[in-house]
């Protein structure tokens, strides 16, 4: 980090009352030392073992990897700006599992809670992120004109849409910031924004100004996110001060947005209707291209290293924290058998079309990537571009009475009949 970077950073954290203290606790992050205070607070004269959260009967990530030693060692430990190791895996306590999917059952408070407690979140994420060690190092790749194919058959695709979270160095995530940061986070996001022109010229729509029916038609239009009500993010505390410095920022056409202080400082969309995926993460790359070199104009980075790649508040979206999705229509494909277990082959997830455990609707789903760290985001688009254009030819054999056994992969077809053999 620069100088000039650094004393931006020491002058934003005393105004916001960010202060250092207490005995130092030093790991290391790109060869830089980083001190962590370790609390004494009057909670830590109990024995960790009396402390211990009940997980026994959990099913997340981080009841699986957390062990009574590692909470010994790692519950006195803050990082710089104040987060404890309890906040981190307080989500997941309070929400023992999700019926539709394995959750990650923790969150970040700021950039250092990764190095702070990575005795933690290094196995958290190698089990995430199927086995990506310590050591590993995340690609990045937005060069758009790599892609091949994209444009994908109306007939099935309804709309498609890229996003990812970026966050601004220097400000805790939304589960431990200040409503200082929150507020400093939607200035600076906000007034790099407002320097865009072209396809990118837009305004914002801060939430605490809206009208209620304002809102809400936002919301329906899939423009706008409303008050998070699942029970991890409110566990989390990132509803706090709702709707404070919380809004949305959209180009004219409202094919790019940016939703500000929702799950991350920053939330990203392309999005428009139609199969067209590759215009759709060209726009992607140079929207998300031109708010970094904005923000870097005023003295400010996003958080990221070359292990992690982007920070975010959920280790699952660390990397690229890029998901990208498409609305596709499949009511034939959707109740053959073996349809999940295609998914899982090729790296991909679905959903309903209204978010996170939302249910289906008309046979529409959102097929999106399940990967976002150790790749690039070309080679994520790549993987659902194929997925997808699978899952067309999947469909359209089926409509017309045909079989699909010759257009799955071969260990699709050897596991669900060997699941069949022992059933």
């Amino acid at each position: 980090m620069s100088m000039s970077k650094m004393s931006r950073l020491v002058a934003v954290c005393s105004s916001i009352g960010l202060a250092a203290g207490g005995v130092a606790y030093t790991a290391y992050k790109g060869g830089e030392p980083v001190h962590a205070r370790v609390t004494c607070s009057n909670q830590y004269k109990f024995p960790a073992g009396s402390n211990y959260p009940d997980i026994l009967q959990h099913r997340n990530y981080m009841a699986q990897v957390l062990t009574p030693e590692m909470y010994n060692k790692l519950r006195s430990r803050t990082t710089p700006h104040g987060c404890t190791f309890d906040e981190c895996i307080q989500p997941g306590v309070d929400n023992p599992s999700n019926p539709h999917f394995k959750e990650v059952g923790c969150i970040a408070g700021d950039e250092e809670s990764y190095e702070v407690f990575s005795e933690f979140f290094d196995k958290v994420i190698d089990e995430r992120h199927e086995g990506y060690k310590p050591w590993d190092k995340h690609i990045k790749d937005m060069d758009y004109t790599k892609l091949k194919g994209g444009c994908l058959d109306d007939k099935f695709v309804l709309s498609s849409r890229v996003r990812t979270g970026r966050a601004i160095r220097g400000l805790r995530l939304p589960p431990s910031c200040t409503r200082a940061e929150r507020r400093e986070v939607e200035r600076v996001i906000v007034e790099a924004l407002n320097t865009l022109h072209g396809e990118f010229k837009g305004r914002y729509y801060p939430l605490k100004k809206m009208a209620a029916e304002e809102h809400q038609k936002l919301v329906e239009e899939g423009f706008m996110f409303g008050k998070p009500t699942a029970p991890q993010y409110v566990a989390a505390g990132m509803t706090r001060d709702w709707p404070d410095a919380r809004g949305l920022w959209a180009n004219d056409s409202k094919n790019f947005l940016v939703w500000i202080n929702e799950r991350d400082h920053a939330r990203i969309i392309s999005m428009q209707k139609g199969g067209n995926i590759a215009q759709t993460f060209m726009r992607y790359c140079k929207g998300v291209n031109l708010l970094e070199q904005e923000i870097s104009k005023k003295g400010w980075d996003f958080m990221w290293n070359e292990h992690l790649g982007y920070m975010a508040t959920s280790p699952a979206d660390l990397g690229t924290g890029m998901r990208a999705g498409v609305h596709i229509k499949i009511p034939m494909l959707s109740k053959d058998p073996r349809f999940d277990l295609f998914l899982q082959a090729m790296h991909l997830q679905k959903r309903g079309t209204g978010g996170t455990d939302s249910p289906i609707v008309d046979d529409v789903y959102d097929i999106s990537n399940s990967q976002r760290l150790g790749k690039s985001e070309v080679e994520l688009m790549q993987v659902l571009i194929k997925g997808v254009e699978d899952i067309i030819k999947m469909e359209k054999e089926l409509i017309k009475g045909g079989t699909i056994d010759r257009l799955l992969p071969a260990s699709v077809r050897d596991l669900y009949n060997k699941k069949n053999k022992t059933a």
